[in-house]
């Protein structure tokens, strides 16, 4: 898809490593200026031409600050991939306030400012664009222990479908993937925590293995691009089809 976005400005958020730092890079080599960002200071060994900014997506300003940088690099900025997001469960009988607050505050909270402001310039300016939200499989499915991060996932299912409404008028699109289990620093962490959980995956994922960051960025590269022109307010599953059958018993 070399080429696809050129002359395409990108933000993409939390893309210093994992899922987001594939899909910025992919959007680069799809032609796109990338605006790379994180809530950690700019990556060692990073090319010295690598935009990025630096900033805490939880305060509730944080977003309009950050759309407001991104313009200021890049003032013909049109596409948007709000990735940055985490997981802070406990059980839910153990949840707190502060958790569950830093949990929504940052899945969804931040998502839907971030693109409120990014479409306030858009319309300003009379000018279409595309966003890709990060949603998950725990949108769409429960799982044990994950009862803040279902909820905020849910809801960004649900915002992918009622700004894409919202912002239709004015020619920017609104969708979302929603990736199941894939090796990131975060899910690694979560699997060594859970011995046998790697294998149960593999054997119930249809595909048999675990995804990688890479599996996500050629659905990203083409809902950001004219290709998907007349698609708005979709949730694309890329999970090696494990939400698309029923366990069945040994």
């Amino acid at each position: 898809m070399s080429g696809i976005l050129s002359s395409r400005a990108a933000l993409v958020t939390g893309s210093s490593s994992g899922i987001g730092l594939a899909i910025a890079e992919a959007l680069q080599r799809a032609g796109a200026q990338v605006i790379y960002h994180s809530h950690e200071p700019r990556p060692k060994g990073w090319p010295e031409n690598r935009e990025f900014l630096q900033a805490d997506l939880i305060p509730a300003d944080a977003a309009g600050k950050l759309i407001e940088a991104a313009f200021a690099l890049r003032p013909r900025l049109d596409l948007l991939v709000s990735n940055a997001g985490s997981f802070f469960d406990v059980p839910f009988l153990n949840m707190t306030l502060e958790l569950w607050e830093k949990t929504m505050a940052l899945n969804l909270r931040a998502m839907y400012f971030l693109i409120q402001a990014f479409a306030k310039r858009l319309v300003l300016e009379k000018r279409g664009g595309s966003v890709v939200v990060m949603a998950s499989t725990n949108g769409l499915q429960a799982e044990m222990d994950s009862t803040a991060y279902d909820i905020s996932k849910g809801g960004v299912v649900m915002l992918t479908r009622t700004l894409a409404l919202s912002l239709a008028e004015h020619g920017i699109r609104v969708n979302a993937i929603a990736p199941g289990l894939i090796r990131t620093p975060l899910s690694r962490a979560w699997m060594a925590a859970r011995p046998g959980i790697e294998e149960h995956y593999r054997k119930n994922i249809p595909l048999k293995r675990i995804g990688v960051p890479e599996d996500c960025t050629g659905a990203v590269v083409f809902l950001a691009s004219d290709a998907a022109a007349y698609i708005t307010g979709q949730v694309l599953a890329i999970d090696g089809g494990l939400t698309s059958q029923q366990i069945s018993p040994a």
